[in-house]
């Protein structure tokens, strides 16, 4: 086997990527503190032609050195929107047709590997702060909750590891079937 050089791998530009055809999902950033976690976020939303994020609260927004180092341009091809609170984000999303899934772990929570998005459907993931998680307004304010199942001691994941599990099961549930 031969690894792809990046001309292989025929990647679309920029302004192809504006113009596509989007995955119908939208990520909430709760009041993410670190600004590397978010720039890995917006790498992830770009490999899988996510619709956009949302930046809440005291989550950074581009342009920004720490978010590009992770990014790595990304935060150029992802549509993005800042709000100061993250209800704001939520209500916008209810307005306008998304169900929100916040992915956290509560009591009757779908387990990801359990989830399977219903065609046609738009979708929004609310994912939480580092040390804090979600806040609960937010969880009470959603459709429902993804749960990761997680075997080990620790109770929870760095939020970007979170978000490219969830993000890829979406995207593996509604286009790789």
């Amino acid at each position: 086997m031969k690894k792809l050089t990046v001309s292989e791998m025929n990647r679309m530009n920029i302004r192809q990527f504006k113009e596509s055809k989007k995955t119908p999902l939208i990520i909430v950033l709760d009041h993410i503190r670190s600004l590397y976690n978010v720039g890995s976020i917006f790498r992830t939303a770009d490999a899988m032609r996510l619709e956009g994020i949302y930046l809440c609260g005291i989550t950074a927004t581009p342009p920004n050195t720490e978010i590009h180092k992770t990014a790595l341009g990304a935060e150029d091809s992802v549509e993005w929107k800042y709000f100061n609170h993250t209800m704001d984000a939520v209500d916008y999303l209810h307005s306008n047709g998304y169900t929100v899934m916040s992915v956290e772990q509560c009591k009757g929570s779908t387990m990801l590997n359990d989830f399977t998005p219903e065609e046609g459907r738009k979708y929004a993931f609310v994912f939480g702060n580092e040390v804090k998680g979600v806040d609960q307004n937010i969880v009470n304010a959603s459709d429902g909750c993804l749960e990761i199942p997680q075997l080990g001691t620790k109770h929870s994941m760095n939020v970007s590891v979170t978000a490219g599990m969830a993000i890829w099961h979406f995207v593996s549930k509604s286009y790789l079937q």
